[in-house]
């Protein structure tokens, strides 16, 4: 089994949990963005001394950080809060599963994406794979009892920040691969751990900028909720390398697809942990999805 598998399986698990803990916070009273810097502010400082550490272990010098490196960085850094934000705020509008499930279109965006910035192709069965994770969400993206023709039926709230969250987080896989390929030196774990360093120091910055100037007082509700933005951190610092070594190994368009077994695991938090029922329309688009990281697995 090629290592970009356990690793993205690994990845969407961590990104599971933290997003479980994201919404405890936005229930506790954060902002949306307050819960958003809870995946950064403490993760910035732990990954940046952690691959000192790995650097200074094995012997490697830290990499040059050329222009492309950083145009690729900062453009995935302001995406990926911006889909963060998409990600949270669903949350109010629908349960957790389908939540995620609508985050799925990232998978067919980011293929697009990537053939058109970095010319990462798609073989025809993988290209298959996508389209039927793209019927499974149409299937989640229609509001529970609503009547009409169908594409009146889909337009919604939820929806249209599910898709904005799967554009935002396209752009940002995207980028998180150019900048990981742009840097010239080091091995996977180093030139991974460097980019995440660097782009979540960023994000750190940006956040916490923003929330003093248009939300005053919630960086200090952040801080006091520290233990749960402990956990946040932790796990996205999990979850967000796996993302950046994988994305070193395989196409983003591909790791993504395969984290689409992120829906299994949250099926299980919306059902075990929130007490959420799922409908069978909802079930059904979720096996699609399944069947579609089946395929890529297959592939690999």
């Amino acid at each position: 089994m090629d290592a970009w598998i356990p690793i993205t399986i690994a990845a969407a698990a961590a990104q599971t949990l933290r997003f479980m803990a994201q919404r405890h916070l936005k229930a506790t009273g954060l902002s949306t963005s307050g819960a958003t810097l809870a995946r950064f502010v403490f993760s910035a400082p732990a990954v940046g001394l952690g691959i000192l550490a790995y650097a200074a272990a094995t012997g490697q010098a830290l990499p040059a950080t050329p222009p492309r490196f950083w145009g690729f960085a900062l453009v995935g850094g302001l995406a990926q809060i911006l889909a963060t934000m998409c990600v949270v705020a669903i949350f109010a509008e629908r349960n957790f599963a389908v939540g995620i499930a609508f985050k799925k279109t990232e998978v067919m965006l980011t293929a697009l994406a990537g053939f058109l910035v970095l010319g990462d192709a798609v073989s025809p069965v993988g290209a298959a794979a996508l389209g039927l994770g793209f019927v499974a969400v149409l299937l989640l993206s229609e509001t529970p009892g609503a009547t009409g023709r169908w594409p009146a039926r889909i337009t919604n709230r939820a929806a249209a920040l599910g898709l904005a969250s799967g554009v935002f987080f396209a752009i940002s896989a995207v980028g998180y691969r150019g900048a990981v390929l742009a840097l010239p030196a080091g091995d996977v774990a180093l030139r991974a751990g460097v980019t995440m360093a660097l782009v979540t120091a960023f994000q750190t910055l940006v956040m916490v900028g923003w929330m003093r100037w248009r939300e005053p007082g919630q960086v200090t509700k952040v801080l006091a909720a520290w233990r749960i933005v402990a956990l946040v951190g932790l796990l996205s610092v999990l979850g967000s390398y796996g993302w950046f070594a994988a994305f070193a190994l395989q196409s983003a368009a591909y790791v993504f697809a395969l984290g689409q077994v992120e829906l299994i695991f949250s099926i299980l938090a919306s059902v075990l942990l929130f007490g959420e029922r799922i409908g069978a329309r909802e079930t059904a688009g979720m096996a699609l999805l399944a069947l579609s990281v089946v395929v890529l697995v297959a592939l690999a």
